[in-house]
């Protein structure tokens, strides 16, 4: 099994969708409108909730990602979409000039909080907000670290 990062978005799901599917060269990409799946005719959908995601993947070398908008109808229950701390995504990978790719692509638009680079835990590590708001994490050895600090705890 796998933990599967899921992002909400305020109808900016299918902008968000083809921006990390070009950014990390997703390998398949799936999304699906509310007008794609049968509608409950005691509680039909506004136009402009049926064009909304409800639900995608994006898949890309080392991991999935899924995203879908939350229904401006359904915010009673939900509560509002609060971009970027309430989350964060980690891409760890051994391949440092795919994680350069990664790191690149994922900055366009958005704001780079550590430049991607060697540090102490880590020989290629850096983070970003991208243009969505979302925080990202790379990190080449994250478990190499890991492993080190918990067998000097023994």
């Amino acid at each position: 099994m796998a933990a599967v990062v899921y992002m909400n978005f305020d109808g900016v799901a299918e902008q968000a969708i083809a921006f990390y599917a070009e950014a990390l060269s997703a390998s398949e990409v799936k999304a699906v409108k509310f007008k794609d799946i049968p509608q409950d005719p005691n509680y039909p959908l506004p136009e402009n909730e049926l064009n909304m995601i409800m639900e995608s993947s994006i898949a890309f070398e080392g991991g999935k990602i899924m995203m879908s908008d939350v229904l401006p109808s359904m915010k009673k229950v939900t509560g509002e979409v609060v971009q970027g701390n309430n989350m964060l995504i980690t891409l760890v990978m051994n391949d440092k000039s795919k994680l350069q790719e990664y790191f690149t692509a994922l900055s366009v638009g958005g704001h780079v909080i550590i430049p991607l680079g060697n540090m102490p835990w880590s020989s290629c590590f850096g983070m970003l907000v991208d243009k969505f708001g979302v925080a990202w994490k790379f990190n080449s050895d994250a478990d190499i670290f890991l492993d080190r600090v918990i067998a000097d705890k023994r």
